[in-house]
């Protein structure tokens, strides 16, 4: 059986990756979408196991220092991270397994794991992205608002390192979960993951 492939997704807050990734579930059951754990308290009809893990910070610090996480980050004095064993065994599975991921998080895989797969999801321009965060209805305050813009030109800045880049414009749902699809399929292609092939060809 073939080994599965990793996909870690970031994106901006704005950028809709989230839908996207819900679409992309829905449009195609054979994703995995790993759950991350964190030690922050679990909000108003979030479940355990399936939103996140709640762990507290003692055993989240036992698992990091047994190498139990793939990775890991702490924001706010809260920790998150994504746990090894569960993306292991799906991968082993033949899976493709789903890590929605900050770019932090995205750069520890790109070195732990090099045959992953980095994509990140955008809007189609600044004004999108202002508007976006700017009509949520939420009655976020200026300087959050402000703060996010900034937070999305440093995330952005990191484009380079990704693999692919996939725009999310108004509308574009569909689209942009079809065009992840697609990267996928395509990466299922590559030379490095067909070397089964070529042994059996030359056998």
């Amino acid at each position: 059986m073939k080994k599965g492939i990793l996909i870690v997704i970031s994106g901006p807050s704005g950028s809709g990756k989230g839908t996207v990734i819900k679409r992309l579930m829905e449009l195609d059951r054979s994703f995995v979408y790993s759950v991350s754990a964190t030690t922050r308290a679990p909000r108003e009809g979030e479940k355990n196991g399936v939103n996140y893990y709640f762990i507290d910070k003692d055993d989240f610090r036992r698992r990091i220092d047994a190498d139990m996480m793939l990775e890991y980050a702490e924001y706010c004095g809260n920790y998150y991270g994504t746990p090894k064993k569960e993306v292991n065994e799906n991968l082993a599975k033949g899976r493709s397994v789903i890590l929605e991921i900050e770019v932090a998080g995205a750069m520890q895989i790109k070195k732990k794991c090099p045959d992953a797969v980095l994509l990140m999801i955008t809007p189609p321009d600044y004004a999108t992205l202002e508007a976006r965060l700017r009509g949520r209805g939420d009655n976020v305050p200026e300087e959050v608002i402000r703060k996010r813009l900034d937070t999305a030109k440093v995330e952005l800045s990191h484009l380079s390192e990704y693999d692919y880049v996939v725009v999310n414009g108004d509308n574009m749902v569909d689209t942009a979960a079809h065009d992840i699809i697609g990267v996928v399929e395509a990466e299922k292609l590559r030379v490095a993951r067909q070397s089964e092939y070529t042994e059996n060809f030359f056998a």
